[in-house]
């Protein structure tokens, strides 16, 4: 019984079920008073009738009892049935020429040519109802016509009251036969349909959040009507879209990955902020940096070396020293610019400035030293890096339109090759820009003043590591 109350509020609760209740409900109660308006209407003349028909009764009875030798006589007795019968209020007593004898106690409306039409008259007046009818016997028809005035309030009542037993035995009908149908209606449509939509829902989660299709309640339902058809149209409907949602994830994860390695190469080839603006396609790259610190990196002797050793060997060995390097350049957030054969550049404050770029450089430097000597500890060869680095301004941009890449260009750059190329196997040479830009932290030795190719005499120094 709980369990029935417990799916009877549950499809009252179900918008689709309450709205087909209703409008059951409210059908029959139509379909009812329909029937019950001519229903009262016939009870109400049944009532009526049944005025004159105990009029004509008495009138007889006293007309038996109390004979009449005259008209006066026959109207004095007649005055007197309103103790015989409550209901009976007046009336009038007419020849049947339409002669009218004489009225008693409240006079009808109901005229003489009415009366002989067969005709009646009913009231509604403020006292109470009123009903005027003819009412002649045997005795007395051939001669007189009898117009009775009845009080018809009581009427009222019998009909009201016939009204709601009608009204309750509708009411108690219309909830018989609504809730018949909402709990036939409910186990037959309305839960189904609850189930496909908690269906639908989680067909929609699982399609959006790329989960696993779920088991879903109308897989149980088994059906040879319309709804069985929507129940198994959703599931092929489902499926179609599930597969497809699969595959599109799919291509967009395998596209995702593509594009990943793209730009993961282009930002191996470009600085970020640069590959962003060659994505958006500005045209011509170039700017133009106040102050960046310059570093080119040789090794030497390795030209001895690398004839004693096969191609595939060069190249492992390269990679190994230049992908520390890299890292390096990762640490200290420095961008490399490119290797040539056996030589490294990289720069400091470019393409996005900063404060610290010469030491930021000055730091890379002595770790490339550091390093340099543990590869030549493992190979036991005589290798040896040699390190120049300038401070000053310089434009940069990408050049090209295949296999384009990001450069440097500037007297500053010059100068910085020439700190390398005149420099001494094992040491780190820096221009007097670097040296002022790092002298209150880091330790020099002056080394004087060189000649440097296409520039002139030039005072340099060795950076020897951190105060």
């Amino acid at each position: 019984m709980r369990e029935q109350l417990k799916l009877f509020f549950k499809l009252l609760n179900a918008r689709l079920s309450a709205t087909i209740t209703l409008w059951v409900f409210l059908s029959l109660v139509f379909v009812e008073i329909l029937i019950l308006i001519p229903s009262v209407y016939q009870r109400q003349q049944e009532l009526l009738k049944r005025l004159p028909t105990m009029s004509a009764g008495k009138i007889a009875w006293m007309i038996e009892t109390y004979p009449y030798q005259s008209d006066a006589e026959l109207l004095q007795q007649l005055s007197h049935l309103h103790y015989l019968n409550p209901e009976i209020l007046g009336g009038a007593v007419y020849r049947n020429t339409g002669e009218l004898i004489g009225e008693f106690g409240e006079p009808p409306l109901l005229s003489f040519a009415q009366a002989v039409k067969g005709e009646t008259l009913y009231l509604r007046q403020e006292q109470g109802d009123r009903y005027d009818v003819a009412c002649n016997t045997l005795l007395i028809k051939n001669k007189y016509l009898v117009i009775i005035r009845h009080d018809a309030s009581s009427i009222n009542a019998d009909i009201y009251a016939y009204i709601l037993r009608i009204a309750g035995l509708v009411l108690i009908i219309a909830i018989f036969v609504t809730s018949t149908t909402l709990f036939v209606l409910g186990k037959t449509v309305i839960v189904p349909i609850l189930k496909l939509r908690l269906d639908l829902m989680e067909a929609g989660k699982a399609i959006v959040n790329n989960k696993p299709a779920p088991k879903f309640y109308s897989q149980l339902i088994q059906r040879n009507d319309e709804l069985g058809d929507v129940i198994a149209t959703f599931k092929t409907m489902f499926n179609q879209i599930y597969q497809a949602t699969l595959e599109r994830n799919q291509a967009e994860m395998a596209l995702r990955l593509e594009k990943d390695k793209s730009e993961q190469l282009l930002l191996n080839i470009l600085p970020f902020a640069i590959a962003e603006k060659l994505k958006k396609e500005q045209g011509c790259i170039a700017d133009r940096f106040e102050e960046t610190t310059i570093l080119f990196a040789d090794l030497t002797d390795f030209t001895g070396m690398a004839s004693r050793r096969s191609p595939t060997q060069i190249v492992t060995f390269l990679n190994e020293i230049f992908s520390e390097f890299d890292r390096l350049a990762d640490k200290y957030q420095l961008e490399k610019i490119k290797t040539i054969g056996d030589a490294y550049m990289v720069v400091g404050g470019i393409p996005m400035p900063r404060l610290d770029h010469a030491e930021a450089i000055a730091e890379m430097a002595l770790e490339m030293q550091s390093i340099i000597q543990q590869f030549r500890q493992q190979d036991n060869q005589l290798l040896n890096l040699r390190i120049g680095i300038n401070t000053g301004p310089v434009v940069a941009g990408v050049i090209g339109l295949k296999k384009f890449s990001y450069d440097l260009w500037g007297d500053a750059v010059n100068i910085a090759s020439r700190m390398e190329s005149h420099g001494l196997s094992g040491q780190i040479q820096v221009s007097q820009t670097t040296y002022q830009k790092l002298q209150e932290n880091y330790l020099f030795e002056e080394r004087g003043i060189i000649l440097i190719k296409g520039k002139g005499e030039m005072r340099t120094y060795w950076l020897i590591g951190k105060k």
